[in-house]
């Protein structure tokens, strides 16, 4: 019976662990770029890092039939390479150029659109069901909805100070004064990071199908690690941006690589092949949580009255588009138990059974 229970509270336990990492990875990443690294260089070692950790982690635990499930058909490799593009390198690139213009807390937050922007997705590409007129879809627009204007909110109003002493550096609202094209180029930045992870999140239903948990995550940082290398050099010519200086800069880009994105991508990958995409979007408010609470204690970070404002309006449409796909899950199991059902009437009229006999004596 313990066993049992344990076994169920994994997928509940590996999201709360992927959750803390992404959190503790931000602050460190923060801390790295506050004393003048590259957020460009910085994702180059990320997913080199974490290709090297998940090269050995593949050849111990899957020996050599692990190394033989690297092999995919050309269609598989043309979508892996697709999801590397744009959800390990598209949205690393763009994830920590919003982070070090903006901060910690508001990378968290708008982390929180990426089920609204994917069911958008989804039902642009007819992965999602959409009836206008039932109740559940009109729940996952509104709910879309209440995201985009608690995005708006974030942005825009600044509102009263809650914690800490004013930073220009690391406000957690906007107002007009002398950093506001940096907040408005963050959010800008976050947003199109937010949708390239959704786009990654509709080109995994498809990836699932060739390749399993562990030799996808490898496959994702190995391209991904190839594609950046290239792009961020051109944009960062000077050598000495690629040094690492400090020990704060080891650590962040040791802590990113092997955690921030082996184990998480891992993590990530064997969870929704457990229990699906929707419980695994259910735990990025959790993210948004340790990340606030984290950087206000470490960072020392504002938190303002628009910035709780704007987060908890995220939260809450997050959670009414979450309660649409869950009628949704529930309607789909429905119909699929009323379709297997087998309908098996019995007569009980004695006459068929105990009335009459079995064999008649012809010679009687």
């Amino acid at each position: 019976m313990g066993a049992f229970s344990l076994e169920g509270y994994k997928p509940f336990m590996a999201m709360v662990t992927m959750h803390s990492i992404l959190a503790v990875m931000n602050l460190l990443a923060k801390a790295a770029f506050q004393q003048g690294f590259s957020s460009l260089v910085f994702v180059v070692y990320r997913q080199s890092i974490a290709t090297l950790a998940l090269l050995p982690a593949l050849f111990f635990l899957r020996g050599r039939s692990g190394v033989a499930g690297m092999s995919v058909s050309l269609r598989g490799f043309c979508l892996i390479f697709l999801a590397a593009l744009f959800g390990g390198t598209g949205n690393k690139i763009l994830h920590f150029l919003g982070l070090n213009l903006g901060n910690a807390s508001l990378v968290s937050a708008l982390s929180n659109l990426v089920p609204s922007t994917t069911f958008v997705m989804a039902a642009s590409v007819g992965l999602e069901n959409v009836q206008l007129r039932s109740l559940i879809t009109w729940a996952k627009i509104s709910g879309t909805l209440v995201c985009v204007g608690g995005i708006m909110i974030l942005t825009f109003y600044k509102g009263p100070r809650i914690l800490n002493s004013s930073n220009p550096y690391l406000n957690l609202g906007t107002a007009l004064d002398s950093v506001h094209y940096r907040w408005v180029l963050a959010v800008g930045c976050l947003l199109v990071s937010t949708s390239c992870w959704s786009l990654l999140l509709i080109l995994q239903v498809p990836i699932c199908k060739y390749v399993d948990p562990l030799p996808q995550a490898l496959w994702l940082c190995l391209l991904s690690s190839l594609q950046t290398a290239p792009i961020v050099f051109f944009l960062e010519p000077n050598l000495s941006a690629w040094k690492i200086n400090t020990v704060t800069e080891l650590w962040a880009c040791l802590f990113a690589g092997i955690f921030g994105s082996a184990v998480c991508f891992y993590l990530q990958s064997w969870c929704i092949s457990v229990r699906g995409p929707v419980y695994c979007a259910m735990f990025m408010p959790l993210y948004t949580l340790i990340t606030v609470v984290l950087a206000a204690i470490t960072l020392h970070e504002e938190l303002h009255i628009g910035s709780l404002i704007g987060a908890v309006a995220i939260i809450g449409g997050l959670y009414i588009v979450l309660w649409g796909k869950a009628e949704d899950s529930k309607r789909e199991r429905n119909h699929i138990v009323d379709a297997s059902e087998i309908t098996i009437s019995i007569d009980d009229k004695e006459d068929n059974i105990t009335g009459q006999p079995l064999l008649v004596n012809s010679t009687r």
